[in-house]
């Protein structure tokens, strides 16, 4: 854990703690009298947070509690047994580890995924308004634009709010008061085909399988692997090529 973020979060979560007298539910009922405990408390919630991040949930898989204090205490008095060669040995082996346990959930979540996204893709498809192009894209017109079309080479200006199929949103420009510009040709592939439908002044919703979308390897913490997207698009300007 980099020490530096660790004390620029301390002093928002210290305010969250009576220094004097303060007892916290942390499983064991740890009493924080001083502010020596407040710290020592704030950051072992610090690591264990990062390491449940990267473990997952089920972290006692390959973490014990108990043997990481023995490090720790062993660090802190310089008196760790275990040569430096060893330890890097163990970590190869570990990450490795962690690599197959992450590949194995990331390939079951994106086979739950596709499942889900065909069922969706199909009744869709069967809906009032709903079209489907060759590449598989969908898309529904809630107000037809009158003015050009954009290229590929083109830029845009659009306002867009993107869904997942719980209805989640994961991005919005109506959320942040403003619309965005880019490139046709810099965004992933179901946008690019759905903005050429368009004109300007045009407010499409388009369903984006996977495979136009980000794939089997998804996109950060809010897009799986797998997931089909859904986006409201409404195209403002045509700005011409780059």
């Amino acid at each position: 854990m980099k020490l530096n973020r660790l004390f620029l979060a301390l002093p928002v979560a210290l305010t969250l703690v009576n220094c004097n007298n303060s007892k916290m539910n942390s499983g064991g009922d740890a009493e924080l009298k001083t502010f020596k405990d407040s710290v020592s408390y704030i950051i072992g919630a610090n690591t264990g947070a990062q390491f449940k991040q990267a473990l997952g949930d089920n972290p006692d898989e390959f973490f014990d509690v108990d043997v990481y204090e023995q490090g720790v205490r062993k660090a802190l008095t310089d008196s760790v047994e275990m040569p430096q060669q060893v330890m890097q040995q163990v970590m190869q082996k570990f990450q490795m580890q962690l690599r197959e346990k992450q590949q194995k959930e990331q390939e079951a979540k994106a086979a739950d995924n596709k499942k889900k996204e065909e069922a969706f893709l199909k009744e869709n498809a069967t809906k009032d308004g709903v079209q489907t192009t060759e590449s598989g894209l969908q898309y529904k017109v809630i107000e037809e634009g009158s003015g050009d079309s954009p290229s590929e080479t083109d830029k845009v200006e659009v306002n867009y709010e993107g869904k997942l199929l719980d209805g989640t949103v994961f991005d919005s420009s109506y959320d942040r008061g403003e619309s965005t510009t880019f490139g046709v040709n810099q965004v992933i592939k179901g946008w690019t085909e759905g903005l050429q439908l368009m004109k300007e002044g045009a407010k499409y919703e388009f369903y984006i399988p996977s495979e136009l979308a980000y794939g089997q390897r998804g996109s950060g913490a809010k897009i799986g692997p797998g997931e089909p997207l859904i986006f409201i698009v409404e195209l403002i300007d045509v700005k011409g090529s780059e």
